[in-house]
């Protein structure tokens, strides 16, 4: 997050606002904004997601731009946002467990890492990799039953999508999904891909967070440089405190070049397990499996198969890290119980 001094060998320094840490939040404030914050962020970002979700159960391969045509023809506006009730149903919960074991965690794993004698850097690297890590795992736990059912409702009737994606089983709504998965498979049905889920999302949060806390010391260091240079402070030193338009843009390109290594490691998962929620039929008593899915892609498309929809998670993934970030930042100032604190990034 906001890295309160980065300094070079000349004694140079860029003034950041000093980060908040668990302690300094107001709890009910946090999550209450949080919520409707990042409720609009999910409702500008959803149309991406529908057609990520739409490219990876595909029989056949198609450009996005052509099946966003032929959603938009079909189906009109309302076909990009077929689900979204029941994901926004699930954001309060989800980012209230999300956010407050990344707060957690990071807070308390940079304590002890700093206590073990690692530079700040690197401690900030690892508190942030164990903070995704065990957020996207208690998050999980209210993402994947909403998974399965918004990923449904976003293919049903779809174009050229697998003929199991959507079959005999009409839904109307979430509500009656969640009925009807649990009439069928039980309790288990909502769960199906939970581990291939945290098997995805849980490594992916943790590259994640490591590259930006990384990523964002980087970018500061070379503008420091920069300043340095142009300043002309061979060994002087200097102090430069960036205005705001400065720290978000920072925070935004940390966040991209994080997303774009997180989206190609993991994309491969993330195709296998759209289709194990979303799709029937492809293995025993007409459960899919994960070697029978596998092969299905790689029959239906190579390789390449499992990196359908990278472009649409990629940009998705990278608009919502950059919101995302710049929207969480501006929320723990907002939730702040007073501004003269000092904490690590």
């Amino acid at each position: 997050m906001s890295l309160g001094t980065a300094e070079d060998d000349s004694g140079s320094e860029i003034h950041l606002p000093a980060d908040i840490d668990w302690e300094m939040l107001d709890k009910s404030k946090f999550f209450f904004l949080g919520a409707g914050l990042f409720s609009g962020v999910s409702g500008m970002l959803y149309p991406i997601v529908v057609l990520k979700t739409r490219k990876q159960v595909l029989l056949k391969d198609m450009p996005c731009l052509k099946l966003g045509v032929s959603i938009l023809r079909h189906e009109g506006c309302r076909g990009f946002y077929k689900g979204f009730g029941t994901s926004l149903m699930g954001t309060i919960p989800a980012r209230a467990l999300y956010m407050g074991a990344l707060e957690m965690t990071k807070s308390n794993v940079g304590c002890i890492t700093v206590k073990m004698g690692f530079s700040e850097a690197k401690a900030a690297a690892i508190a942030n990799a164990a903070a995704g890590l065990s957020a996207a795992m208690a998050a999980q736990l209210v993402w994947t039953p909403i998974d399965v059912v918004s990923q449904r409702l976003m293919v049903q009737g779809g174009n050229g999508a697998h003929p199991s994606a959507y079959g005999a089983v009409r839904y109307n709504g979430g509500i009656d999904a969640f009925r009807k998965i649990i009439q069928t498979d039980g309790v288990r049905g909502l769960y199906r891909g939970f581990g291939i889920s945290i098997l995805t999302y849980a490594p992916s949060n943790a590259v994640w967070w490591a590259a930006y806390s990384m990523s964002h010391r980087a970018v500061w260091g070379g503008i420091g440089c920069y300043y340095m240079k142009k300043e002309g402070n061979g060994g002087g030193g200097f102090g430069f405190t960036p205005n705001s338009t400065a720290i978000v843009a920072v925070q935004g390109l940390s966040a991209a070049m994080a997303s774009g290594v997180s989206a190609v490691v993991t994309m491969p998962l993330d195709t296998i397990k759209t289709r194990l929620q979303v799709l029937d039929g492809e293995g025993s008593n007409g459960k899919p499996s994960i070697g029978q899915t596998i092969k299905n892609l790689v029959k239906e498309g190579g390789l390449s198969a499992c990196y359908r929809g990278l472009g649409p998670r990629w940009a998705s993934m990278s608009m919502s890290a950059t919101t995302m970030i710049t929207t969480y930042e501006f929320l723990k100032r907002l939730s702040a119980k007073n501004q003269d604190c000092h904490g690590m990034s």
